[in-house]
């Protein structure tokens, strides 16, 4: 089994995220069968993923990263569960079993077989030494530590069969975005990001916003224009078209601008093509809700400064930096535990 050097592991990294950067004619054929195996893997969605992807895998984020992580000398074997709502999501969590030299037993998920085994190969090309690193199985077997990740039901599934060994098993978890009436245009156009792409399935995608009292919905609406080509994937316009037959059969008060949803609802986790939305007296009220539920939370986006809450810019959840990791649990630190 190889053991690495960290300089070896960050140049090849560095050299994946400029592969990523300017994809050849090889990765976007795998773009391709993607998107035919996976209707919600249409190709500008998987451009989004990759772009960001690209964008994580600076030089400079990869040496901060890279300064607390010890690489393991007598390598584990995790065993990784992952999920296949967005593309390439697993992506982060190979690559912290893989940065601390430990050994990746992978389980893909049957949405997202096809982009990471090809990513992982061209990551192998760079560091041939890798190849030992990476097993992939349909059944998890022989393994030291397990990190799950799925949604509530499949998380007491998970804790049942992987509750003797260290674990990280991921529930479901939301963003939500707060709006004062301040914001520009810019500022909702830039949400529009945060709540459309990937179709909104993602844990970093906004599925509820809370806005203030008397807020018009119009400055809200106005500026998602731009995003109303969505409604033309068949499957996110069935998932509208339900949503809205629903809301109109049961006299249920909701706004619609064609593509999107609006409905006053205090859950946090809104259907697809629905977004939430919960008014507030005054951001005060709002920041303490969010508080309290913190640990369904994933991330929260808006203009206002709160001392105890990480608020991302308006168009940053879909942008994760390496240190952002799901469920706001460090795999890295849960990975150095194990040596």
């Amino acid at each position: 089994m190889s053991s690495f050097r960290k300089e070896q592991l960050i140049s090849a990294f560095k050299q994946l995220g400029k592969y990523l950067s300017e994809p050849d004619e090889a990765f976007q054929s795998v773009i391709y069968s993607a998107e035919n195996a996976n209707a919600w893997f249409t190709k500008a969605e998987v451009t989004k993923s990759v772009k960001a992807l690209a964008e994580m895998l600076n030089e400079g984020d990869l040496s901060q990263w890279f300064e607390d992580i010890e690489v393991a000398q007598n390598p584990k074997t995790i065993g990784l569960i992952l999920a296949g709502n967005i593309p390439l999501v697993g992506f982060h969590d190979v690559m912290c079993v893989l940065a601390t030299g430990n050994i990746a037993l992978i389980k893909l998920s049957s949405s997202d077989n096809k982009l990471l085994p090809f990513l992982l190969n061209k990551l192998c090309e760079i560091l041939p030494e890798l190849k030992e690193h990476i097993i992939y199985a349909e059944q998890l077997k022989g393994f030291d530590a397990v990190i799950a990740t799925g949604s509530n039901n499949t998380s007491r599934y998970f804790e049942y069969y992987f509750g003797k060994v260290p674990n990280i098993i991921r529930k479901n978890r939301n963003s939500i975005a707060i709006l004062t009436g301040e914001e520009s245009k810019e500022d909702v156009a830039q949400l529009g990001h945060d709540i459309f792409d990937y179709f909104g399935m993602g844990c970093r995608s906004i599925s509820k916003i809370f806005i203030p009292k008397n807020y018009e919905i119009k400055n809200f609406f106005e500026p998602l224009e731009q995003f109303q080509d969505i409604i033309n994937h068949f499957k996110y316009n069935n998932n509208y078209d339900y949503n809205k037959s629903i809301y109109l059969v049961n006299q249920q008060k909701h706004y619609d601008n064609g593509f999107l949803l609006l409905k006053e609802d205090e859950g946090l986790s809104s259907p697809l093509a629905v977004l939430y939305y919960e008014t507030y007296e005054n951001v005060d009220e709002a920041i303490k809700k969010l508080k309290q539920q913190a640990e369904q939370i994933q991330c929260i986006v808006g203009n206002i400064r709160e001392r105890k809450l990480s608020i991302l810019p308006f168009g940053q959840s879909q942008h994760p930096k390496l240190w952002d990791y799901a469920d706001n649990v460090n795999t890295i630190e849960f990975l150095k535990k194990l040596n």
